[in-house]
């Protein structure tokens, strides 16, 4: 119940009860107006009858003592006496204005009748004595009759004076009762409104008032403080503290809701700036390992608690290797077919193993971890994978935001494409087209690099040259030429391996260059290539053609000639193992002996 209700109930009862109390104590006074009034009745009406008795008792002792004594004074007081029987008149008049009842009125009247008879024989027993009959006198005035209606007058008086104390102590009695009635109500119902009003004071003002007020202060004050975290007590009053609680209720879930807006704003900025950070750092990267680094650093950041994993496509877009990974993935396949993911199929993001609402990709295995797969494409063509795996019980990577991830992946592509069209570039620029091995260009800013090194390197430099080379021309055509380049370029490099670097010199001829050797390890080296070319079969269009042989000539520097004379003097190596004879190998080391300077 509102407490405005509530107020108004007890304001009007308040009124009803003041009102009753009101009436009770008029009701109260009046009873004690009529208790006075009944106790003025009676004394009057006692006076009255004593008046009676007494004024005919004096009247009769008058009579008397005059007849016996003769003496005029006591004619006189009877003269006077006699006027009392105006005062009974007058006294009978009030009686009836009074509104006795009957019964003592009639009593009275005959009170009266009896006194007015004893007037008439004590006025008869005066004249007869002033006419000089003493003794008539006397017997008229202590005879039987006298007697009789005396007494009957004194009975009479008597009766009336029973009756009428009688009549008027009883309404005393119910005047005062009623009077105590009333005034005991009025008690009643005042200490009823007392009741009442301390009742609304205590539960209305202070239990559903002040209490509640108080305790909403406290909340009210810590959310004044943005401290959402307060819990407000439940309050199922339909008035109007629990209307203000049902307030102070929404305005904290606002708050609640204004907080969880703004974290999610300040995630949303954090994760945009992230997104810029790692947009700006794969712009400035030179290499794939770097941008592997890159989005191994700043995807856990955008993505937290997500593992992952970044694929390439090879150059044939049949297969997808892994290069970078965060956090351990461990359902996915390091390496699997381009046809083996969904996401590569259909070209837009596919979420595996959620609610077996998809078809999963198979380079995931059957344990049912949620997946998601997004496509990495630069110009129309897949070049890459972004996988995710949820390591949380939330599952935020498939709830992850579609712009975000289209951003991230459409950002990565176009970084590894930039670096993959940057290496092909640099190869156009640094490697020959037909072999795939470093150009002339390379070579000579190699061979200055290793001019400028001061730190005293050993080089080791192998000029080698196809024999005959122009027959195959002339016999095959060009493209086996070429086919005889690319054999021969295979060879050197699968050789060589880690210990040195192959360049194609020019025409038939390829250079290589190794550091930190010995001269005879090189020498060693360059015999192992003159054998590997001429002991390798060489087919072209089914046709088995050769043997192939290449003549080497190996120089080296610093011990036995500047850097600057290594090509020069490895190529004189060279030339003299042709006019040998070819298909030799020819060191001109300054310090080796005549016999070591040729092998073949």
């Amino acid at each position: 119940m509102r407490i405005t209700t509530i107020t108004n109930w007890a304001y009007g009862i308040t009124v009803v009860l003041t009102v009753l109390s009101a009436v009770a104590f008029i009701l109260s006074a009046r009873s004690a107006t009529q208790e006075r009034q009944a106790v003025e009745q009676h004394l009057l009406l006692s006076s009255m009858g004593e008046e009676l008795a007494l004024g005919a008792e004096e009247t009769t002792d008058e009579a008397r003592l005059y007849v016996m004594r003769g003496e005029t004074r006591h004619l006189d007081a009877f003269t006077v006496d006699e006027g009392e029987e105006r005062r009974r008149d007058a006294a009978i008049n009030k009686l009836r204005g009074l509104g006795i009842p009957d019964g003592e009125l009639q009593i009275v009247e005959e009170a009266v009748g009896d006194a007015e008879a004893l007037d008439k024989i004590e006025e008869a027993a005066v004249a007869t004595y002033r006419g000089g009959n003493q003794a008539g006198a006397r017997d008229m005035l202590f005879g039987p009759e006298h007697e009789r209606l005396q007494t009957a007058l004194l009975n009479d008086v008597s009766q009336f004076r029973s009756l009428a104390t009688a009549r008027t102590e009883a309404a005393v009695h119910s005047a005062q009762a009623r009077s105590n009635f009333w005034g005991d109500a009025a008690k009643i119902i005042l200490a009823l409104t007392a009741v009442i009003f301390l009742g609304v004071l205590y539960f209305i003002l202070r239990r559903r008032v002040a209490l509640p007020l108080v305790q909403m202060t406290g909340v009210v004050n810590r959310l004044a403080r943005q401290d959402y975290a307060v819990e407000l007590p439940t309050e199922r009053r339909r008035d109007e503290i629990g209307e203000m609680n049902d307030a102070i209720q929404i305005f904290r879930e606002n708050g609640l809701e204004r907080n969880r807006l703004d974290a999610e704003r300040k995630r949303d900025l954090q994760t945009k700036d992230l997104i810029l950070q790692m947009m700006h750092r794969l712009q400035a990267c030179y290499a794939q390992n770097e941008l592997t680094e890159v989005v191994a650093l700043f995807v856990p950041q955008i993505f937290p608690g997500i593992a992952g994993c970044l694929y390439t496509m090879n150059e044939s877009k049949s297969a997808l290797t892994e290069v970078s990974r965060w956090l351990d993935p461990i359902h996915t396949q390091p390496s699997f077919p381009a046809t083996a993911c969904w996401g590569l199929r259909r070209g837009r993001p596919h979420v595996s193993h959620v609610a077996d609402n998809d078809i999963a990709c198979q380079h995931l295995d059957e344990s049912g971890v949620p997946g998601l797969c997004v496509p990495l494409t630069a110009l129309g063509e897949a070049i890459g994978l972004l996988y995710f795996e949820d390591r949380t019980e939330d599952a935020t990577a498939v709830d992850a935001p579609q712009l975000y991830l289209e951003l991230i992946a459409e950002n990565i592509g176009l970084a590894i494409a930039n670096l993959q069209l940057r290496d092909k570039l640099v190869n156009l620029a640094v490697r020959d087209a037909l072999t795939g091995l470093f150009n002339r260009r390379s070579l000579d800013e190699a061979l200055n690099n290793l001019h400028r090194d001061q730190s005293a390197r050993t080089v080791v430099c192998m000029m080698i040259d196809i024999d005959h080379f122009k027959r195959f021309n002339d016999e095959f055509g060009h493209d086996a030429g070429d086919e005889v380049l690319r054999h021969v370029a295979q060879i050197v490099s699968d050789t060589v391996g880690d210990v040195g670097t192959v360049y194609r010199f020019g025409g038939e001829e390829l250079t290589v260059i190794a550091t930190d050797i010995a001269d005879e390890r090189g020498f060693d080296i360059a015999e192992k290539l003159r054998m590997s070319v001429f002991t390798t079969p060489f087919s072209y269009r089914g046709r088995i053609v050769g043997p192939l042989s290449i003549s080497v000539g190996v120089a080296s520097s610093p011990v036995s000639g500047p850097t600057t004379t290594l090509i020069n003097r490895a190529d004189g190596a060279l030339l003299q193992a042709k006019l040998s004879g070819r298909n030799k190998t020819v060191a001109a080391f300054a310090m080796a002996a005549e016999g070591e300077l040729k092998r073949g």
